[in-house]
């Protein structure tokens, strides 16, 4: 019995070894293909642009403030509400400035009689300086004939000169009263203009913030915010490039306008199409980009300011550009790079250089040659001349090796 036993444990010690041996020898053989996603690169007229992320500018925004004290009456505009340029905004209590005027207008009238009696002073006066000068003229004549006494002469020849003073005297009174005339009107111009400040009318055409200052408070000038009002439209969205860009963006915008297009960072589907406007005269040296301002007609009040929008200035259409998709760029120790699929199936790392992004797409400018098939998506499971087997983007996380 015992001899039986021992051959059947070798015959099962020696099967037990041949099994290992083929697992051994199965385990040996080549990798099985790795399932990734393809993409072919094609050669296409693509846009060169630049995208950014920029915020919304109002095109004017106004401090409303009032230009004199007073005790704010009515409020004449609903929060947050559209207003003309010219609307009333607020009211102001007017009766202390309306009394300034009619104290104007007062003195306006009192100097104007002042001067109308220095004038008719004057012309009373030049009559009589015109008859003491023929009075004293007759009695010279008299002197000489011995008619009169030579005191009696010098007495005429004095009034008559008192007379010529009393004249010029006249007139220095009119220069007075004119002088004096002329500072109430002026005063009555400033208590009319100190008047229509009691309206404060709306400078530009906007939206109106939250109301400030209420109704019933007192006001200082030039101090008290009472309201910010914003020009919608047009509007400015401003954005930073890198300065790298600024030569090509110099040299197209002087023969033409830029478009550039803006979109909600929650709704990148609608576009709203505006121009360059304004390139800054200065490169940020912490940051080395350059603000641009592109402006919009906003006619549809679709931006709004402080608003974060993604950005895309098109420069120029490049023709016969090679264009694969953005997510079979690689970033490696050396630089970018693309695996290329071979006819054998097999995979190449490509060092690539990269252009302006198109879309969902980007520009290779060294690298790639259109017609090569490149891997989009499955790179985390490839090496150099590993095998692939193309399966659809959604299956590749799920396939196993």
């Amino acid at each position: 019995m015992v001899p039986y036993r021992l051959l059947a444990i070798c015959a099962i010690a020696t099967a037990l070894l041949s099994g290992c041996k083929a697992q051994q020898t199965r385990s040996a053989g080549p990798p099985p293909p790795v399932p990734v996603s393809v993409a072919v690169a094609t050669k296409e007229s693509a846009p060169v642009q630049i995208r950014a992320v920029g915020t919304v500018d109002a095109s004017a925004s106004v401090q409303i403030k009032s230009r004199i004290d007073g005790q704010l009456m009515n409020v004449r505009f609903a929060e947050g509400s559209n207003v003309s340029q010219g609307d009333l905004l607020f009211e102001i209590d007017p009766r202390e400035f309306r009394q300034a005027l009619r104290q104007a207008e007062a003195a306006v009238a009192k100097d104007t009689a002042l001067l109308k009696q220095a004038e008719a002073n004057r012309a009373r006066d030049i009559a009589q300086s015109k008859n003491a000068d023929a009075i004293a003229e007759r009695n010279d004549a008299l002197a000489k004939a011995g008619v009169i006494s030579r005191e009696q002469n010098d007495q005429f020849r004095t009034n008559a000169e008192a007379m010529r003073e009393t004249v010029q005297a006249g007139a220095a009174a009119i220069e007075s009263a004119r002088a004096l005339l002329e500072a109430d009107r002026a005063a009555v111009d400033r208590a009319r203009l100190d008047l229509s400040y009691c309206e404060i009318r709306s400078p530009v055409s906007g939206r109106a913030g939250n109301l400030l200052v209420h109704a019933g408070n007192m006001i200082k000038a030039n101090t008290d915010t009472l309201v910010v009002i914003n020009q919608l439209a047009p509007i400015f969205v401003s954005f930073g490039v890198p300065q790298d860009y600024l030569p090509a963006i110099r040299q197209t915008s002087a023969a033409r306008k830029l478009p550039v297009l803006v979109s909600s960072q929650n709704d990148s589907g609608k576009a709203i199409e505006g121009s360059l406007d304004v390139i800054d005269n200065t490169v940020d040296p912490n940051t080395g980009t350059i603000r641009l301002k592109a402006v919009f007609s906003n006619k549809e009040r679709l931006l709004w300011p402080g608003q974060f929008v993604n950005v895309v200035l098109t420069l120029d259409t490049r023709a016969d550009a090679t264009l694969v998709p953005s997510e079979s760029v690689q970033a490696g120790q050396k630089g970018q790079f693309i695996y290329v699929v071979k006819p054998d199936q097999s995979t190449e790392m490509r060092p690539v250089t990269v252009g302006p992004t198109v879309g969902r797409k980007v520009i290779i400018e060294k690298g790639i040659t259109p017609g090569e098939t490149v891997v989009t998506d499955g790179q985390l499971r490839l090496f150099p001349g590993a095998q692939i087997r193309p399966v659809p983007a959604s299956l590749v996380e799920s396939q196993p090796l």
